[in-house]
């Protein structure tokens, strides 16, 4: 009876605890599972508010029109993003149908008459990917490709390439035949027109050419833009030509294999031991330790510093074990031209590469491969176009030290230039040079025997390939001429120097030393009264 009694006292309580309990986990699971807009959370209802049921009601109303408005909005983009698929797939579509694939061009032997269409339709295809009926949006001004403006006698140029002429009458054969032709259709087609062929017209000729413009993009052709005289004052004629770019053609696929190529380094010298051992130090570690298939001939003139010279060079082969070099001593006035000669027709082995070279001259490893793959006995010969290094200090004047040389070899216009006029460092295999003739050896002292090897070569059937290499530099050196020289290689020397010492902007600079300073102690001045 008392446990009876207990029990029923105790229910009371337990019932009470376990509503409790209950209204506890009901207030969890509303906070942790309440809907949330986009932006806020939605609170629980509150007192003076609708009822628990009708304010989820409500919101559960608004996150159901929430969710069909996103719906909507989704639908409406997949929409667009399909058409828009259409659209660019018709386009892809029409283009393919236009401007048939180059490989189709190139490939299809099986069926000339198709290869013909489809190079027809590729070369037409052309003038639409050309700047021709409209612009092209461009990210910047270096982007523009600019046009060339040309007459009947002259050509006005911004590439002016060897000449520097800012203008000038076409000298090489290819531009010339070009304008000639472009100018002859031109009045073939102001002759012929379109339509009445029996209606009388005025007949043109090249001397009512006034003025053109032309430009080429490399991968579509060149533009050509004539103007001609009109049949009255005020009245002009205008031509649109357009020279379209073949597809790609594949010309030829070979391996090459150089491991046995033998480069034979030939330098002719007098007295610069100094300079000769800043040479050895590039050729050990280029030449000697990179490479390892090169020959070293020295034709050394003279007898001053000769012990000197041979003994770096005497070194240089103990310390890296090099044997593969020649040393020719001459009892006579320095000529280069000799040297290189003497060098070349000295050696007694098979057919090899030969690189002349100065003792000015730093190369790199992959130069050295550039040698070798752009020559070809009795088909290439190789002029490379060095990098020539300003003075260091003018470059390097602002600075606390000159950096060491190989900091110094960037290739950029505040640090040098490209030595275009420059003809002396050339590779070519032996055979090519014995049977050109050689040197002029009536050429004595400085210059011009390069120029007129480089000639030689121009005037045979050799491939001559003329192009800047980054891995060859012509180190700065104050430059000497002699009195001795001749008037027009005196010229050349001075012509030399000149450009050696800095760019224009820096030589401004030099010049306007005095004036900048003054600038600078106004302003100063200036600045403290302030």
């Amino acid at each position: 009876m008392m446990l009876r009694r207990g029990f029923i006292l105790f229910l009371p309580r337990l019932v009470g605890l376990l509503v409790v309990a209950c209204c506890s986990v009901s207030i969890v699971y509303m906070l942790a599972c309440t809907p949330k807009g986009d932006n806020q959370q939605f609170a629980l209802p509150r007192v003076h508010s609708p009822t628990a049921k009708e304010g989820y009601e409500v919101i559960l109303q608004e996150r159901e029109e929430q969710h069909h408005n996103y719906i909507i909005s989704l639908k409406k983009q997949i929409a667009q993003l399909k058409a828009e698929l259409q659209d660019r797939s018709k386009q892809l579509k029409n283009v393919q149908d236009q401007y048939p694939d180059p490989l189709d061009v190139r490939l299809d032997h099986s069926n000339p008459e198709k290869a013909q269409a489809n190079l027809l339709a590729f070369l037409r295809s052309q003038i639409g990917k050309a700047e021709v009926h409209s612009g092209v949006k461009l990210s910047t001004e270096y982007a523009v490709v600019p046009f060339e403006s040309f007459t009947l006698q002259k050509v006005y140029q911004l590439e002016t390439g060897l000449t520097r002429h800012p203008e000038e009458k076409p000298v090489r054969k290819d531009k010339r035949d070009e304008l000639i032709e472009v100018i002859e259709l031109a009045v073939g087609s102001l002759n012929n027109p379109e339509g009445d062929s029996n209606a009388k017209h005025r007949v043109y000729t090249a001397s009512d050419f006034i003025e053109g413009i032309y430009r080429t993009e490399k991968d579509k052709g060149t533009l050509y833009e004539l103007t001609f005289k009109g049949d009255a004052k005020h009245q002009f004629k205008k031509i649109v030509l357009f020279r379209p770019f073949g597809p790609v053609m594949k010309v030829k696929n070979e391996n090459v294999n150089m491991a046995d190529t033998l480069i034979n380094v030939i330098v002719p010298l007098a007295k610069r031991a100094s300079k000769f051992r800043q040479f050895m130090q590039n050729f050990r570690e280029m030449g000697i330790q990179q490479d390892g298939r090169i020959h070293l001939t020295v034709v050394y003139f003279g007898k001053e510093q000769m012990n000197e010279v041979k003994s770096i060079l005497e070194n240089t082969s103990k310390s890296a074990n090099f044997k593969n070099f020649t040393f020719i001593q001459l009892n006579e006035e320095f000529s280069r031209g000799k040297g290189l000669d003497i060098g070349a027709r000295f050696w007694k082995g098979n057919n090899v590469v030969l690189f002349f070279c100065d003792v000015d001259i730093y190369f790199t490893a992959e130069f050295l491969n550039s040698c070798r793959l752009n020559t070809q006995p009795g088909k290439k010969v190789f002029y490379p176009v060095l990098f020539s290094q300003y003075n260091p200090s003018i470059i390097y004047g602002h600075h606390d030290s000159i950096p060491s040389l190989e900091q110094q070899l960037i290739i950029k216009k505040e640090t040098g230039f490209w030595r275009d006029f420059g003809f002396g460092m050339t590779c070519q295999y032996r055979s090519d040079f014995i049977n050109i003739g050689g040197f002029d050896l009536d050429i004595k002292g400085w210059g011009g025997e390069d120029v007129h090897l480089y000639r030689k070569y121009l005037h045979s059937n050799l491939i001559v390939i003329r192009t800047p290499v980054r891995g060859l530099f012509h180190l700065w050196h104050e430059k000497q001429c002699l009195d001795e020289l001749t008037p027009e290689q005196y010229k050349m020397c001075m012509q030399s120097k000149a450009m050696n010492e800095a760019s224009h902007g820096q030589l401004g600079m030099l010049v306007f030393k005095q004036e900048i300073e003054t600038h600078l102690h106004r302003q100063k001045l200036s600045s403290k009264k302030t």
